[in-house]
């Protein structure tokens, strides 16, 4: 997924606003790391816990 990062980041970079009130200095770093991060997390998800009958309410 790397390899789309580069197009990604351009669209990814325009700021929602709480990110404009942080003041981001460099948008477009700012986004090839939000993507990195979430392209990791979608392709490695961390396990679901998992409850048995007798845990639940």
């Amino acid at each position: 997924m790397d390899d789309k990062i580069p197009d990604r980041t351009e669209t990814r970079a325009e700021l929602l606003p709480e990110e404009q009130a942080a003041d981001s200095a460099d948008p477009e770093a700012q986004a090839r790391e939000v993507l990195k991060d979430s392209d990791r997390r979608t392709e490695n998800p961390e396990p679901a816990m998992r409850r048995r009958p007798e845990e639940t309410a």
